[in-house]
């Protein structure tokens, strides 16, 4: 846990924050002379400043200052065995002194794809890519190829990365009508059909009006379960695809081996025509992958079916030493082991928060499902002991928007100050190695992020 200073008492929260991490708050005003806002990913800006981190191991982190964090983000979602485990470390170590770009064919690579079939129902054939924007960038374009159409399906509030097709509607608010988003013409924006989750008329009549090539889904729903999606509804759009000739995507960058080893579609029993993969898949490396029926993929081949090849370079497709890492946690993850712990730990910290949300009489609940946790202030619904109870009856408009900014600014400031990181800021990712001890140490330190907001008054 985080040792602290003792500032005044008088000492806003900001304060104190600025206090503590003056190494950070350096390199971030270094940091904004070279990058945008100063940072290299917008989920990693904050205010005044993001505390830089400088080590990490298991499920702790630690920064230039000597603090320490149990760790949420777990690499954006890829570390299922936590940081620096140590079977990915000695395989990637290994394998640097071999070469970590051999521009050729090998052997891991292979090795690695076969960890994917055996893992992957859904995985006849696959290619790997460079992340989890290219992979659906892939099954896009193949789609087409195959289809002879335009137009792709997808739902509001379900990111699948930021390429042009497919970051619009990934982001609320989203009841304007339209999706207009920053640098994407209207002429793409046309090809898009964006339907409400967890509505399957809405569906039916997009693909009776516009016979979209494919319709892709998060596997869980949107925001890695944010707006969580059940396995009947995912399976009535099996059924309904088939039937129209829809393509289905199913994207498991973040559900792929977390969930269950074989992801979302073992989990469910829901096979689609191709999958989406990335974090865990590397792991913790770069990497990603598009899988699926060997006769769609096969628009890959130079010479193909289709009449027409899907021409796909990528300098670091397959790179040994994200396929090293990827093999060495993914045989890991076939023991089922680091599925069930991180979901049986998610479980316990979701039913720890939420007891201490009402010990402490704050209007804010923790919901999830497997191994997410998310948590929502401002929340003036009915609660429940279930741990399948999902907030507002699963609203769009409730469950996936923007917080008060300055509520959200001063919890960020107050965890971290706690020893703690979220991801995001509002949601956890559990991992295979967080335990019960864990838990514990991180419901004390929302009891002490909590006192630290109402003492600033962002809580009443």
């Amino acid at each position: 846990m985080t040792t602290l200073t003792t500032p005044p008492k008088t000492a806003s929260l900001e304060a104190r924050y600025c206090q503590e991490f003056p190494r950070s708050a350096k390199l971030f005003a270094e940091g904004r002379q070279i990058f945008p806002n100063g940072v290299t990913h917008d989920g990693r800006y904050m205010q005044p400043f993001p505390v830089y981190i400088d080590r990490a191991e298991g499920v702790r982190k630690y920064d230039l200052e000597g603090h320490t964090f149990i760790d949420y983000w777990m690499g954006h979602g890829s570390l299922i065995l936590g940081h620096s485990h140590p079977a990915v470390v000695e395989a990637v170590q290994k394998q640097v002194e071999r070469g970590t770009h051999l521009g050729s064919c090998h052997a891991e690579e292979m090795e690695w794809g076969r960890w994917v079939q055996r893992l992957i129902p859904s995985a006849e054939r696959l290619r790997f890519v460079n992340s989890g924007t290219e992979a659906t960038l892939m099954a896009l374009r193949i789609s087409r190829i195959v289809t002879g159409r335009r137009k792709v399906l997808k739902f509001a509030g379900h990111f699948h990365g930021w390429h042009d097709l497919l970051i619009p509607a990934a982001d609320g608010p989203y009841d304007t009508g339209t999706y207009a988003t920053p640098g994407v013409t209207e002429a793409v924006l046309g090809d898009l059909l964006v339907v409400p989750p967890n509505d399957i008329s809405a569906v039916e009549q997009a693909i009776a009006e516009h016979n979209p090539a494919c319709l892709i889904v998060e596997g869980n729903g949107g925001h890695w379960g944010a707006v969580p999606m059940r396995a009947e509804f995912l399976r009535s759009l099996r059924d309904l695809t088939k039937k129209t000739g829809v393509i289905f995507i199913m994207d498991e960058v973040i559900t792929g081996f977390r969930l269950s080893p074989g992801g979302a579609q073992a989990e469910f029993g829901v096979v689609p025509d191709m999958t989406s993969m990335a974090k865990i898949l590397a792991g913790g490396l770069p990497g990603g992958c598009l899988a699926g029926r060997a006769d769609l993929l096969n628009a890959l081949e130079f010479d193909n079916p289709h009449g027409k090849k899907m021409k796909h370079p990528g300098t670091y497709n397959g790179n040994p030493l994200s396929a090293v890492a990827g093999s060495a946690c993914l045989e890991i993850v076939a023991t089922g082991e680091p599925c069930r712990i991180a979901n049986e730990m998610a479980k316990k910290l979701r039913g720890g928060l939420n007891a201490l949300f009402a010990e402490k009489q704050v209007n804010w609940i923790a919901y999830g499902d497997y191994s997410a946790c998310n948590i929502l202030p401002e929340y003036d619904g009915p609660r429940s002991d279930r741990d399948d109870f999902i907030p507002y009856d699963n609203r769009l408009e409730k469950l996936d928007r923007k917080f008060d900014p300055v509520l959200s600014r001063a919890f960020r400031q107050a965890q971290l100050l706690s020893g703690i990181d979220l991801f995001g800021g509002w949601r956890c990712m559990l991992s295979g190695v967080h335990t019960a001890a864990d838990i514990d140490q991180t419901v004390a330190a929302f009891d002490s992020a909590l006192d630290l907001l109402r003492a600033d008054g962002k809580v009443v």
